[in-house]
């Protein structure tokens, strides 16, 4: 299995967006690891954090790059908010992370900061893209270690279809929601049902977020069937960062230069498996993405 970055901007994004891709990379022997972009070490959300992990399957404690959420200025006392911080501090720490953890793959916030277009979440992607890249230059950042050059990249994003489904939660309507306008443009789409239940139990440990009725809180009003249509399926678009060698080999979190697509209508949890250049079902009825 291969080793995994996930890099979100607040406590419980890593769960809301990745968490069932987190918990099975977890299960399936991958080194998996997470930075959280805002709030300092110490405090409760950071805490919520760190048992989050542990309810994905995650033996490795958070990351925190020790910003301060820029809603509130208090998450980091003393620390600029991540959308005031210096660009090339930023990404610098965040480079240091990706090469101590040598990652095979980056996941992070699509271009749009996900559904909510929150400008942490905006910020977030950007410093990502740049340190995946800087990462691999020596001569960049020497002080944070070794260069290492993640091999793939991949945006956690919502499609347009999916977007529907979402809509009137917590009362935005769906042409208010920040998703991908052209489903073409999702490469993967992964089942994530068979690790829901340990996803939904990290989404519950945000329990500050829950109380404030925040995403968190919202999903908790939900029936349960309803709730696991819109956590049970995960999408992502893919950017190689190293093509040369690849040999024809699937990577992770890929749907190779084909889209995986889910089923039909909105919020459909079933994706096709066969021809997909994803890797077939391969004796299970859930998508398995190629991770070699």
């Amino acid at each position: 299995m291969p080793s995994l970055l996930a890099v979100y901007a607040h406590p419980d994004d890593e769960s809301l967006f990745s968490g069932g891709v987190l918990a099975r990379n977890a299960a399936e022997g991958g080194r998996t690891a997470v930075v959280t972009a805002t709030w300092a070490e110490g405090t409760h959300r950071a805490a919520e954090l760190a048992e989050a992990l542990r309810l994905l399957g995650i033996s490795e404690e958070p990351r925190l790059l020790g910003y301060a959420d820029s809603r509130v200025p208090d998450s980091a006392p003393g620390s600029p908010r991540l959308c005031d911080a210096p660009l090339d501090e930023a990404v610098g720490r965040l480079a240091g992370h990706i090469r101590d953890v040598r990652p095979e793959i980056v996941v992070t916030h699509d271009a749009y900061g996900g559904v909510t277009g929150h400008e942490d979440h905006v910020r977030t992607h950007r410093l990502t893209v740049l340190a995946v890249q800087a990462a691999g230059f020596g001569r960049l950042y020497p002080e944070a270690g070794a260069p290492w050059q993640p091999r793939v990249l991949c945006l956690a994003a919502h499609p347009h279809s999916a977007g529907r489904a979402m809509s009137g939660l917590g009362g935005t309507a769906a042409d208010r929601l920040w998703t991908v306008p052209d489903d073409d443009r999702i490469t993967t789409t992964v089942d994530v049902r068979p690790w829901l239940s340990r996803k939904w139990a990290a989404i519950r440990a945000h329990r500050c977020e829950a109380r404030l009725g925040a995403a968190p809180g919202l999903l908790a009003g939900l029936p349960a069937d309803v709730r696991e249509q819109l956590l049970g399926t995960e999408w992502y678009i893919r950017q190689d960062l190293v093509h040369a060698g690849d040999g024809g080999e699937g990577r992770p979190l890929t749907g190779g230069r084909r889209p995986v697509r889910a089923g039909p209508g909105p919020g459909a949890h079933r994706a096709a498996a066969e021809g997909s250049g994803c890797g077939g079902a391969v004796g299970r009825s859930w998508v398995r993405a190629r991770w070699a």
